[in-house]
Order: C-alpha cells, then sequence, then structure tokens
C-alpha cells in the first residue's frame, strides 16, 4: 500500500463528525401512498361542495373525478387502503373485477386512481402540455372565508324536519314558489336546491362587504341540506346558486302564496306600482340596536336596493345602513292609501325617536314599527287582500285581531 493510500485510509477511518458521509438526497415528491389519498380527498371535497357524486359530465374536471371514484371503487386494494378516509361512504362495498381492455378515454381516466393525470401532475411537470408558459396569470380577489359543504354532526336535530317538510307538501299545506329575490333567504326558510331541500337554520351577523368596487351588507348563514351535509356559506352566494338553479324553488304555508305568485293577484291589465319593502336596521346607536323586533315598513317605486342605497346619510332610514328583510311586488296599489292604512294600523307600535344630522336638523322618522315580523307579514297579507279595515293590531298582546269581537 502506498503512503498515499495509507493517509486515505486513516483519514475515512477518522471522521468522528461524519463529514465524509454521503446521505441519499431525500425526495420532495409525494410517494404513493400520499397521492392516493390526496387524490381521493379531492372526490371528497366536490362531494362536500356540491352536495353529489362527480358525474360522467362535460365538465372534464368533474368527469376525471368521476371516472377516479371508479376507478377506486374497482380497485380493491386502493378501496381498503382509504376506508380511514371514506367519511361520505363513497367507496361503499367493492369487488374484485377483471382488467379491462382499455378502449376508450374513461378507460384511461378510470385507471389514473393516484390522478397521475390531474392538477398535481400537471403543476409538478413543467413539460407538461397543459401548463401555459409565457402567458400571465390573472390573480382573483383573496376572500376571507370559503364556504364548502361538509357532514352534518348533528344532522340527527335536522333530519325531523325535512320528513316533516316532504309531508307538509304532500298534504297541501306547504306549496312551492319561484325564487326571484335576495330577501326571500331568512331564518327558518326552505329551499328546493338541485333537486334537494336546503334549510336556513340561522343567519349571523351583518357585514359591510367588499367586491371590487362595490359595497354590500352580507351575513354567513348556518344552512343544513337534506342529504346530510352542512355548510356557512354567504347570504348572497346562497342567493346566486339558487338563480343558477333554473328548477330552484321556495317552499312556503299555502296560505302565504298570494303574497309570492301572481298569478292569484295579478292580470295583463295590472299596472305594477312599486314595492312593499320591510327594513332591519344596522345602526351602531345604543338606543336602536337595543330594541327587539324593530322594522321599517315603507313603499317605494325603485328597486329596494336601490332605495337605500344612500341609507347612512338619510335621516328616514335613522342615519344608518340598513339590511333589507323581504319585499313584495305590488299591483294597482296606491302609496298614499298604504301609508295611510299602515299607520293606522301599527300606530300604537310606532317608534318614537328623534334623529339628528349633522347639521342640527331634527327628524322623527315615522315608518319604524316594533312588531314582530310574522305579524307585519300578516298584516301585509290583510293589506293586498283588502282586508285590513276589518282588523286591528293590540300592541299589548302583539296579536292581530277581528274588529267585530273587540
Amino acid at each position: 500500500m502506498s503512503q498515499f493510500e495509507k493517509d486515505l485510509e486513516d483519514i475515512l477511518n477518522n471522521d468522528p463528525l461524519g463529514l465524509l458521509v454521503i446521505k441519499p438526497k431525500q425526495s420532495n415528491s409525494m410517494t404513493t401512498d400520499q397521492r392516493l389519498v390526496a387524490s381521493f380527498e379531492e372526490i371528497n371535497a366536490f362531494v362536500r361542495e356540491h352536495g353529489r357524486e362527480p358525474e360522467k359530465s362535460t365538465d372534464i374536471n368533474e368527469r376525471r373525478l368521476f371516472s377516479r371514484l371508479k376507478g377506486l371503487r374497482d380497485s380493491p386494494q386502493r378501496a381498503i387502503a382509504l376506508k380511514e378516509f371514506d367519511e361520505l361512504d363513497l367507496l361503499g362495498d367493492v369487488t374484485i373485477v377483471d382488467p379491462a381492455a382499455i378502449e376508450t378515454i374513461d378507460d384511461v381516466l378510470s385507471g389514473d386512481a393516484l390522478g397521475l393525470l390531474g392538477e398535481s401532475a400537471q403543476e409538478d411537470n413543467p413539460e407538461s402540455i397543459f401548463v401555459l408558459k409565457h402567458v400571465a396569470k390573472s390573480s382573483p380577489a383573496k376572500t376571507d372565508h370559503i364556504a364548502r359543504r361538509k357532514a352534518c354532526k348533528e344532522f340527527d336535530q335536522f333530519e325531523p324536519l325535512f320528513v316533516q317538510q316532504h309531508a307538509l307538501m304532500k298534504s297541501g299545506m306547504r306549496v312551492t314558489v319561484p325564487f326571484k329575490s335576495e330577501d326571500q333567504i331568512r331564518k327558518g326558510s326552505f329551499f328546493i336546491l338541485n333537486g334537494q331541500l336546503a334549510y336556513v337554520a340561522n343567519i349571523g351577523k351583518w357585514e359591510k362587504r367588499s367586491t371590487g368596487k362595490r359595497h354590500r351588507h352580507d351575513a354567513r348563514l348556518f344552512c343544513v341540506f337534506e342529504n346530510g351535509t352542512e355548510s356557512n356559506l354567504l347570504r348572497h352566494s346562497l342567493a346566486k346558486a339558487l338563480w343558477g338553479d333554473s328548477a330552484c324553488r321556495q317552499v312556503i304555508d299555502a296560505h302565504r302564496r298570494p303574497l309570492f305568485d301572481e298569478r292569484y293577484e295579478v292580470s295583463s291589465e295590472d299596472e305594477p306600482t312599486g314595492y312593499i319593502y320591510v327594513l332591519r336596521s344596522l345602526s351602531e346607536d345604543p338606543r336602536i340596536r337595543e330594541i327587539d323586533d324593530l322594522f321599517k315598513i315603507g313603499f317605494s317605486r325603485k328597486p329596494v336596493l336601490e332605495r337605500i342605497k344612500n341609507a347612512a346619510s338619510d335621516p328616514t332610514f335613522l342615519l344608518a345602513e340598513v339590511a333589507p328583510v323581504t319585499h313584495f311586488d305590488t299591483f294597482n296599489l296606491n302609496p298614499q292609501q298604504f301609508e295611510k292604512l299602515i299607520h293606522r294600523f301599527f300606530g300604537k307600535a310606532c317608534l318614537n325617536f328623534d334623529i339628528i344630522d349633522d347639521s342640527g336638523k331634527r327628524f322623527t322618522p315615522r315608518e319604524w314599527f316594533v312588531v314582530p315580523l310574522p305579524i307585519i307579514e300578516q298584516a301585509i297579507k290583510l293589506l293586498i287582500s283588502g282586508d285590513i279595515v276589518n282588523y286591528r293590531y293590540d300592541a299589548e298582546l302583539q296579536q292581530i285581531g277581528s274588529k267585530s269581537t273587540s
């Protein structure tokens, strides 16, 4: 052994800190098991968001998930490996099937259980034909929260409500009406969305939200669906989903139908005159905030949202932003007669409150009433039918009664 070899051997043998040990390079890429779980979680996310399984759609992303789920169901080995992640019972009982010949695009996609043809592979592979190069990407505005559907852990408390609604609709005590306005979305309301019932269990705090250059007041909902899922989507988001479903309907008590269905009150000869609206104040004034069941009942020839856009500077609206609660299209209605009747009917429940604007001028708004919302709706129904003159409102008992029995 030469002296050089001897010296080199001494150096290699005398390396207490392991500085000369060559460690294998760790890979940042996902393992096969990790990719399998990630591909299945993408299917779970789709089902939670849409309330249904992916279908054989013309949308390539949905069709890819449909084919992937089919591939997983046809692979007992993969299904068993994903059992603990199958919270929505998508895989169910699996059976062993013989390998099928690859003849169609669905055969190719269904064999991609690991998502090798999905977005992750497209992003990881810079040579992918799906990766755009030298093209500016637009960045969507960030949101504070994205609502997604998830399994409702307390669904056993809500399931009887859905069973009851189906029974009432079958008996005729509940009917469905078209969805026309975001104002129809209120706590306790039911809607048919994408063929299933949705229940607005609660409405959170109203907040001012910005969408680009526009501002709107919105609130998060606690919405439960009859397939056992829930979501805390925004009120406006639910409205967009309902507008996007041509078959959507709202479920209401049968006796309220005349307030919604134009066929009961309107003909081609009737003249549209405007809107009866009901508003809730968003004032931060503690004298106003502490009043329960405080609503403004008014009439406008303009659409309600246009009427209230400058509410914060209008004494009529208590110099504060307001939130629409509901409104009704009116036909052949005399505005002056409406105001006279509604003020006379709820006169004893009218808010006695003075507002002073920035210039020191005093105003006394006369369209705010301390009356429970169901009573207001009942009164509007009587007003539209013309029967309101035969009834009176008892402010102490907070109920409407016939004049003939008083």
